[in-house]
């Protein structure tokens, strides 16, 4: 199958796939969502990470194009920086349920606005993801199955947030899954721009997979760890870390089994 084709199939299932279990996670009783939710939330925290630490960065540290090792912690600490910076002007913009920084007033046209917002910065995110994707698939058919695999498991959390927010702003269910497909798209926009622009670029695939890495971190500690630190009971604390050492676990597995 075309490297091309191995892009596109994965960026819908990093992007569209996630938005459509989101919305049949959505159809659950509310109690039922609640208690699944921080389950899912966990796991995506051990896939990110596994994702970053276990793939991305040793592809990147051991690609020929390097010769310094010290430009690929760099480039990650730089990856981290950016990212913060960019949620700071809310230009990046993550909600998960539980810890959606919602301040808007209950003035109709500012809640619309809120939603808004999110579907553009979701549009962003996707739009990055898929570059990221493309970025690994371009490095390592295995290395962009994880990749992908990654990406899906935390954007699920994430889409469930979206979903929470838009219907908080005004937004029908059947316009917030509209809205929440056509910003999933953007995954293959990005992935499919990365395809012609990168594959004649090795020399900089390394730090795309190393942006890449820093993108998992951020999103795994600054998003989704502080909701995990919400239940702080032992209990809590014991399924939260079974749950992320089989995130761990399912990409470390799946890497290895597809070398």
């Amino acid at each position: 199958m075309p490297l091309i084709a191995w892009i596109v199939i994965f960026c819908l299932v990093g992007g569209v796939l996630s938005v459509m279990a989101a919305a049949l996670f959505l159809v659950l009783r509310e109690p039922l969502r609640d208690r699944l939710l921080p389950h899912l939330v966990s796991f995506a925290t051990g896939a990110l990470l596994g994702a970053a630490l276990l793939g991305l960065l040793p592809h990147a540290l051991n690609s020929p194009a390097i010769t310094d090792l010290h430009v690929i912690p760099m480039a990650v600490l730089l990856g981290l920086l950016g990212f913060f910076l960019m949620e700071k002007l809310v230009l990046w913009r993550h909600c998960h349920v539980d810890h959606c920084e919602v301040h808007a007033p209950e003035d109709n046209g500012r809640k619309r606005s809120t939603g808004t917002l999110i579907l553009i910065g979701d549009g962003l995110h996707n739009f990055l993801d898929g570059i990221l994707i493309a970025g690994a698939f371009l490095t390592d058919i295995h290395l962009g199955v994880v990749t992908s695999l990654a990406v899906a498991a935390h954007e699920i959390p994430q889409e469930v947030g979206d979903f929470a927010v838009l219907l908080h702003s005004g937004f029908r269910r059947g316009r917030a899954f509209l809205y929440n497909i056509l910003s999933s798209l953007t995954t293959v926009i990005g992935g499919l721009l990365a395809y012609f622009a990168l594959q004649d670029m090795e020399a900089i695939l390394p730090y795309v997979l190393a942006v890449a890495a820093s993108s998992f971190i951020y999103i795994a500690v600054a998003d989704l760890i502080p909701t995990l630190h919400e239940r702080v009971d032992a209990r809590a604390a014991l399924q939260q870390m079974v749950l992320i050492v089989a995130g761990v676990m399912v990409i470390y597995f799946t890497h290895a089994t597809l070398h």
